[in-house]
């Protein structure tokens, strides 16, 4: 019988048996993935410093010192554009790298790996019963935006999903040392992006808001090249995947399954970013389980409260940001008013890569371009 079984070995789950772990140092708890490690993930593999932060709290410390700090964002659409440093630098690492790094972190600090597909979940009064062969108390379901635990769960499905392409190609001279984000004219959200690794590549790709027909591969370049000439260019790695954005309000089921991470629908609906949404639920759902036990609390309930606590506002604060991204004129009053004003662009990072919220002043800034 373990304490805690984790479905999935990313972010979400690493972080939700390191959080286990870090308050309850005698459980159980068992890391289930369908991959060995390291393995590659289609992602934009931008990280946010409030990830680390957050991995601080559980003991996890110069995760990415021997990485290269990216200071300087640069947004722009048509002839609107703002490029300025940071309040604080991101990283962009391979997930085949931060993967892998969380998991040994999580081993480490006690967890058990297996490689194993799950593929059904039984709920018993007293526990949790997955594939037949595996018995635990609480589960935590981080097994990505295609979750077999959610569906388990009958969810409504996502709102909206995104459909993105990603890559790897050399970082030409002029993008070197910053994340690049040009946003599209036609659907949104839509933008293509480049973010310099430091290592002589860039993490390159584009996304746009999945409609009744999903575009092809051929497309989805042809978008990125219009949008960012010559980054398709020597490139390779092309992985595509999808993202089930957030909307106004998160659900969680009662119950012993906790979801976390993508495959709870946790997608920031303006930038794409996943990976501070991951951590934050994960190490919610794994304190929530330790802390509950084996007693007749009920684990989803508190896990509700927890997550919505700490991104209710946020999420309601995003999904709207998203809607208006679509307005004539937004996007173009927001870059302004950020290139006009430090706030404004702090602002703007931090509703898009943390648990931000539409400030007064950047309202201010988008509201004469409304409409």
């Amino acid at each position: 019988m373990w304490d805690l079984v984790v479905v999935g070995a990313g972010p979400a789950g690493s972080s939700a048996a390191l959080a286990a772990l870090a308050a309850r140092p005698s459980a159980r708890v068992l890391l289930l993935d369908r991959s060995d490690f390291p393995r590659d993930k289609a992602c934009g593999d931008g990280v946010a410093p409030h990830v680390l932060d957050l991995l601080d709290e559980v003991g996890v410390t110069g995760l990415l010192d021997d990485r290269v700090a990216v200071e300087q964002l640069e947004l722009a659409r048509g002839p609107d554009a703002v490029r300025r440093r940071m309040a604080r630098p991101a990283w962009v690492v391979p997930r085949a790298v931060l993967d892998a790094r969380l998991v040994e972190a999580a081993v480490r600090a006690g967890a058990t790996l297996a490689r194993h597909r799950v593929r059904a979940v039984r709920q018993l009064p007293d526990r949790l019963v997955v594939d037949d062969e595996v018995e635990g108390r609480h589960v935590v379901a981080a097994d990505g935006a295609h979750s077999v635990l959610r569906a388990r769960l009958a969810l409504p499905p996502a709102g909206r999903t995104a459909l993105a392409l990603r890559g790897y190609a050399p970082t030409p001279s002029q993008r070197r040392g910053r994340q690049v984000i040009v946003f599209g004219s036609g659907r949104q959200p839509s933008y293509a992006w480049s973010f310099d690794r430091g290592d002589g590549l860039a993490n390159v790709g584009y996304g746009e808001l999945l409609q009744a027909r999903a575009p092809q591969r051929r497309e989805l370049l042809e978008r990125l090249e219009q949008l960012l000439p010559g980054s398709t260019s020597d490139g390779g790695s092309w992985r595509g995947h999808h993202l089930p954005l957030s909307s106004w309000r998160w659900r969680q089921p009662d119950g012993r399954i906790l979801l976390a991470g993508d495959a709870a629908h946790l997608i920031n609906p303006m930038t794409g970013e996943g990976i501070y949404y991951a951590v934050a639920t994960g190490m919610l759902a794994g304190r929530t389980a330790v802390a509950v036990g084996s007693g007749p609390a009920d684990a989803g309930a508190r896990h509700r409260a927890a997550v919505r606590a700490l991104l209710g506002r946020h999420l309601r604060h995003t999904a709207l940001a998203s809607r208006l991204l679509a307005a004539p004129g937004v996007v173009a009053g927001a870059l302004r008013a950020a290139a006009a004003d430090q706030g404004v662009f702090d602002d703007l990072v931090e509703i898009g890569l943390g648990r931000g919220r539409l400030t007064p002043r950047v309202l201010a800034g988008m509201a004469p371009r409304w409409g």
